[in-house]
Formats: structure tokens, C-alpha cells, sequence
């Protein structure tokens, strides 16, 4: 990976220009200088932006941790993506085999949704008791009757997991029991939440539902956030003795979204507070900014032996980050590609990256595509960038 800063000359001239502006601008407001973004109480955590991917807070997001009953955000990725594509549908109905029904139901001593026996189940309602009452033999219910086995849901499960980019989690079961080779990452968690929101709309609206009863047994959404009035409408709890209490939640308040992750907690009471903590925090103490206008050039990269040398490279959308009040400074962003590229290059293409950091955390990536195409260029120029290969092969990159 090569970062180029000599490439990139409009953006470190906004960059120098905003700084400037901004640190002129809040000077009078700005509050001590070691004055810390935030603190919880929870061993990972992450706040992320839905709609621009910026990373608000991070704290051991990589750690490979227990997913507890999070994996049933996966379980219902499958089963939401198997509906997108018109495989499934909610009137379909599912058969309860007794190892759904003893691993699963009332005696096993889990969540569950209390299917009967021998009994069918359609697909929404099953849908509403993994979601609202987390139920373990709603689960395996799906899972036997889209796969043959849990075991073989799980491959599926792994094969969404990474089409759909989650790069440090695995799944070796539909319901998040534990398992030493099942875990997830806290950013895999969030990618996983901001995915479902994002893709489907249609049935994410599951995730707010207050109470769900099925077999004459209500029970009531174990969401935490969902009755508090702070904008939240999803996703799920999960708590096993190695996890700790663990939440994905995810909040709207005058149209922006967060998406919060944490896990490890010791107590239901400090999983709600500090999740609620986390998102008021992110609502109030961040502003989104415009850095560039959709299609605007961001900088150049130079291509190989192209003809031209350079090309220019733009976002397909507007890129807008949302930067922490008090903290502006410390914004640093830098153009980023795989060198080298070489040609042909076709306007379009994406060939970088717009990478951004609020101090040492890397905040947000944002692709960067060809404005214009490269052609190979002729012996001179080949030579030319050969030679130049060759002088700067020995610079660490």
C-alpha cells in the first residue's frame, strides 16, 4: 500500500486550508487540550456513523470475542437474503424436530419461543421470535429447514459472512451458544448491523417490535434501548458467562443513525447505561463536514508506465466525515493505493482509497475512482517509470 501526499495536492491544500479555518473558529470553545473523546466501561466498543462508515469511537474493535446471541444477526442475514432474492418467503412454514425442540425450547434452560413439537411454524413468526424473544429453537428450526443441519447453516452462515466483507468472525451455530471455535469482532458486528439496515429496510423493521407471543406466552423485546425515547429501533442483546452482556444497538435523531457495538459488560443495568451513554454521546459531540462535492477531484495517483502519468481520482459520492467537537486538530487524511497500477485504466475504475484518521484511529475509508482512462504508455515512458521503480524500491512504505 502507497500513500501519496505529492499526489495529492487539492487535498492537502483543503486539508491546510480547513484546519485552519476550524482552529481559528472554535478556538474560543475548544476544552482542555488532554481532554479525552470518551470513556466506557464496556472492554470493546464502537460507535460508527450508518451512513458515511465513520468510526466515532474504537476501543479493541479487532479482538476475537464470544458473539453470544449477536450470531443471530448473521442467522437473519441468511434468512433476509434468502427473502431479497425471492427464494423464501414469510408464509413459508417450518417444521419443529425434536432437537429443535429439546436444544432449544423450554428445556433447555435458554431463550426460546416455546414451539410445540412436531408442529409448523411460518417463517414471519419465527423471524419475530428470534428478534424479539432471542429464541434458540427458532434458530435451529430455520437452520434445520433451510440447510438439513445447524452444522451445515453455519457453512452458509460463513459463506454470507464473508461475501458481505466480515473478515474476523466465524460461526459454528445459528443461535450464538457457545462453541471455542465460534467468534466475532466487534467491527465485524457493526459492518454486519449497518449491512442489514442498509440492504434490508423491509425487514430490519423486525428489530423495533416492542413484544412478540406465540404458543400463549408473551415476552417482551429485550432491547434495552428501545423504551428509552432516544431514537432507537434495534437490533439485539446477547449475554453468556465468557461474553459478558453484550448489545448491538442502533439509534436515528434528526436523520442521522449510529450504530453502537459493545460487549464484556458485567451487569444488564451497566450494559443499558453505558449503550445509551455511547449514543448521546455520538449525537451530540460530532458534526458532519463536507470535504468534497460527488465526482469532485480528490487528487491524483500516478499509473505505471500510463499515458498519461497521472490520473485524477474522485468519489462517486459526496465524501462527508463527521469530525469530534474540541478535537479538530486532529484530523490527517492521505490518498492510499496498491502500487503500482499499471495501465490500461478505464475512467471508472476504482484504484484507491481516501483514508481518514481522528488521531491515531483510522475513521473512515472511502473508495477513490479513475476520472479519466490510462493508456500504456510508449518505451519512453515504460523506461522512465522503470528507472524511477528502481531509485525508490528501497524507500519503506
Amino acid at each position: 500500500m502507497v500513500w501519496t501526499d505529492a499526489a495529492s495536492t487539492r487535498l492537502s491544500q483543503f486539508l491546510a486550508g480547513f484546519c485552519l479555518v476550524l482552529a481559528l473558529w472554535l478556538a474560543a470553545f475548544a476544552p482542555p487540550a488532554n481532554a479525552q473523546l470518551f470513556a466506557t466501561k464496556a472492554p470493546e466498543a464502537l460507535l460508527m456513523d450508518a451512513d458515511t462508515g465513520t468510526i466515532l469511537f474504537a476501543k479493541e474493535i479487532d479482538a476475537q470475542i464470544p458473539p453470544a446471541s449477536l450470531a443471530k444477526l448473521m442467522t437473519m442475514e441468511v434468512v433476509f437474503n434468502r427473502l431479497k432474492e425471492g427464494s423464501l418467503s414469510l408464509s413459508d412454514t417450518f417444521f419443529v424436530s425434536e432437537n429443535a425442540w429439546r436444544n432449544g425450547g423450554a428445556n433447555s434452560g435458554g431463550s426460546t419461543m416455546f414451539a410445540k413439537l412436531n408442529s409448523e411454524i411460518a417463517l414471519e413468526d419465527l423471524i419475530k421470535g428470534v428478534i424479539v424473544q432471542s429464541a434458540n429453537d427458532g434458530c435451529i428450526i430455520i437452520a434445520e429447514g433451510l440447510a438439513g443441519s445447524e452444522a451445515a447453516f453455519a457453512n452458509v452462515m460463513n459463506e454470507r459472512a464473508r461475501r458481505i466483507g466480515l473478515k474476523g468472525s466465524q460461526f459454528r451455530n445459528a443461535t450464538g451458544l457457545p462453541d471455542p471455535e465460534q467468534f466475532v469482532t466487534i467491527a465485524d458486528l457493526a459492518k454486519l448491523a449497518q449491512h442489514i439496515i442498509r440492504e434490508y429496510p423491509e425487514y430490519y423493521k423486525y428489530y423495533s417490535i416492542p413484544e412478540f407471543e406465540w404458543n400463549g406466552i408473551n415476552q417482551r423485546n429485550r432491547n434495552p434501548l428501545l423504551p428509552m425515547g432516544i431514537g432507537a429501533d434495534g437490533m439485539k442483546t446477547g449475554y453468556t458467562e465468557e461474553s459478558g452482556y453484550a448489545i448491538v444497538g442502533s439509534a436515528v435523531r434528526d436523520g442521522q443513525r449510529l450504530i453502537a457495538v459493545m460487549s464484556g459488560m458485567s451487569s444488564i443495568k451497566e450494559r443499558s447505561e453505558e449503550a445509551r451513554k455511547i449514543l448521546d454521546w455520538g449525537f451530540r459531540a460530532f458534526e458532519k463536514l463536507n470535504m468534497f462535492d460527488a465526482r469532485a477531484v480528490v487528487g491524483q495517483v500516478p499509473i505505471y508506465g500510463g499515458e498519461p502519468a497521472k490520473v485524477d481520482v474522485t468519489g462517486q459520492d459526496p465524501i462527508e466525515i463527521y469530525l469530534p467537537v474540541g478535537n479538530r486538530d486532529r484530523i490527517r487524511a492521505r490518498i492510499a493505493y496498491d502500487y503500482p497500477i499499471r495501465p490500461p485504466v478505464a475512467a471508472g475504475d476504482r484504484i484507491a482509497t481516501l483514508k481518514v484518521w481522528i488521531g491515531d484511529e483510522l475513521s473512515q475509508e472511502t473508495p477513490l475512482y479513475a476520472v479519466d482512462d490510462v493508456a500504456k504508455g510508449g518505451i519512453v515512458r515504460q523506461a522512465t517509470d522503470a528507472v524511477t521503480e528502481v531509485l525508490t524500491s528501497w524507500i519503506p512504505q
